[in-house]
C-alpha cells in the first residue's frame, strides 16, 4: 500500500529519501547470517529504518515525507539490501522484513501525521520535551515490535502442536516477555542510534548518517565475533556431551532431549535467556558422570538408581565439567543433582525433573519404558516432597501438553 502510494503521488523531498534507503540496503547487506543473529541481524538497517520513521526536519528545514512513504522507502531498501543474499540462498525469512515493515509503519503513523500537520507544534512539544517525546514512542514502538515477534514466533508453533499430541500453541505472554528482554541488548542500541540519526540530521542535515553509522558497525562486528565464539563454545559442549552415548552409558540422543525440553521448561519459569544458555548446557553435560561407572546403567536411566549412587555420579560429573572451562553454574546444576531440590538452584531442579522424566517414561523406546509419560509424570508428582519441585513439574506438565515445544 505505501509504495502504490508514493507511486501514485510521487517522492517528497527524494534526495533524503534516497539517502535512507541506501542506508537500510547497506544494513541489510552488512547483516548478520548464521547463529547468534535471528534477533537483529541487521541492526545498522533497522536504525535507519526506524531513524526516517521519526525524521521531522533536515538541516533545519522540513522534510515534508508521511508515513506511506517511510514504508515504501523502507521496503524498496530492505529488498535492495536481501538480494545478494537471497541469490546465495541466504537471505531473511519473510517474517524478518514484515516484522521490519510493520514495527517502522506503527512508528511512522504515530509521528509523521502529528509532525506534518503542525500538533506537535500547536502542543509546544518543542527541545528537551521533543526528545522525551521521541522516547515515549520508541518504548511504544519497542512494545509493538515484541508483540509482533511473539505473535510470528507463536504462529511458527501452531501447525506442530497440533500435530504432536494435540497440544495447546505456546502461550502468548511468555513469548512477549522473551523478546521485551530480548531488547535490552542489541535493540536498546538501535532504538538509540535511531533517535540520535533522526535528531541529527535534523540539526545538521545528512552529513550525520555516517558518524552515527560507524559506532553501530563496530558494534555488529563485535557481535559477529561473539557469535562465532558462542557456536564454536555450544559445538565443544555437545561433543563433549555425545560422549556418554558414544561410550554406550546413555540411549542416543538422550541429552539432546533432556536440553530442548529443560529449555521449554525455563521459558515457561520465565529464566533469562542467559540463565536458558546455561541450563542448556547443564542438561547436555548432566550425565558426563556416567563415564566413571564401570558397568553402565541400563538405559543410562539414573533416576532408577539408588540415591547414594546418584550423588557420587553427580558429583564426578561436576568434577568433569570444571575441568572444561564452563561456567561454574553449570559444574554446579551438574553435581547438585541428586541434592534435595530445596538444596538446588531453580536449573539443577528443572534438569533433574527433566532427567527423570526420559528415564522413567522410556520415551526414547517409543514410550514403552517403564510405564510411559502419564505414569512417570504421576512418580514425579508423588516424589514432590524431597526430589522434584511441584512448580517444575507442573511446568514440565504444561510443556509436554504441548508437545514438549520450546
Amino acid at each position: 500500500m505505501g509504495l502504490g502510494w508514493t507511486c501514485w503521488h510521487g517522492i517528497r523531498d527524494g534526495g533524503t529519501a534516497l539517502i535512507f534507503g541506501l542506508l537500510v540496503a547497506a544494513g541489510e547487506l552488512a547483516r548478520r547470517t548464521g547463529p547468534g543473529s535471528e534477533r537483529e541481524p541487521a541492526p545498522l538497517g533497522a536504525a535507519g529504518a526506524l531513524a526516517y520513521a521519526l525524521l521531522g526536519q533536515n538541516g533545519g528545514h522540513p522534510s515534508g515525507h508521511g508515513a506511506a512513504q517511510v514504508v515504501a522507502v523502507v521496503v524498496a531498501g530492505a529488498l535492495a539490501g536481501t538480494a545478494p543474499h537471497v541469490a546465495h540462498g541466504r537471505g531473511p525469512t519473510v517474517d524478518h522484513v514484515a516484522r521490519r515493515v510493520l514495527t517502522v509503519a506503527f512508528a511512522a503513523v504515530c509521528f509523521q501525521p502529528l509532525y506534518t500537520s503542525g500538533r506537535l507544534d500547536a502542543w509546544g512539544v518543542r527541545g528537551p520535551s521533543y526528545a522525551v517525546g521521541l522516547l515515549l514512542l520508541l518504548g511504544l514502538t519497542a512494545l509493538c515490535d515484541a508483540v509482533i515477534a511473539a505473535a510470528m514466533t507463536r504462529a511458527r508453533t501452531l501447525p506442530h502442536s497440533y500435530k504432536r499430541r494435540g497440544g495447546a500453541p505456546l502461550p502468548y505472554g511468555p513469548l512477549v516477555r522473551d523478546e521485551l528482554r530480548a531488547l535490552l541488548g542489541i535493540g536498546s542500541a538501535v532504538c538509540a542510534t535511531g533517535v540520535v540519526m533522526a535528531l541529527g540530521v535534523a540539526v545538521v542535515g545528512l552529513w550525520s548518517l555516517p558518524v552515527f553509522s560507524v559506532p553501530l558497525l563496530l558494534t555488529q562486528l563485535s557481535l559477529r565475533r561473539h557469535a562465532l565464539v558462542r557456536t564454536t563454545y555450544a559445538q565443544t559442549i555437545t561433543s563433549l556431551a555425545r560422549a556418554t552415548e558414544v561410550a554406550g552409558y546413555t540411549p542416543h540422543g538422550h541429552a539432546r532431549r533432556v536440553a530442548v525440553l529443560s529449555r521449554a521448561v525455563g521459558r515457561e519459569l520465565g529464566l533469562t535467556e542467559s540463565a536458558l544458555t546455561l541450563l542448556e548446557y547443564a542438561a547436555l553435560m548432566h550425565d558426563i558422570g556416567q563415564l566413571s561407572l564401570v558397568d553402565p546403567v541400563p538405559d543410562g536411566a539414573t533416576a532408577l538408581l539408588p540415591l547414594a549412587e546418584q550423588r557420587r555420579i553427580a558429583l564426578l560429573g561436576g568434577a568433569v565439567v570444571r575441568q572444561t572451562g564452563v561456567p561454574a553454574e553449570v559444574a554446579l546444576v551438574v553435581e547438585s543433582q541428586a541434592d534435595p531440590y530445596r538444596e538446588q538452584p531453580l536449573t539443577a531442579r528443572i534438569v533433574r525433573a527433566v532427567n527423570a522424566y526420559e528415564d522413567l517414561s522410556g520415551e526414547h523406546a517409543g514410550g514403552s519404558g517403564a510405564g510411559g509419560p502419564l505414569s512417570a509424570l504421576e512418580r514425579l508428582r508423588l516424589g514432590t516432597g524431597r526430589d522434584y519441585q511441584p512448580e517444575v513439574v507442573e511446568s514440565l506438565a504444561r510443556v509436554l501438553s504441548r508437545g514438549g515445544l520450546a
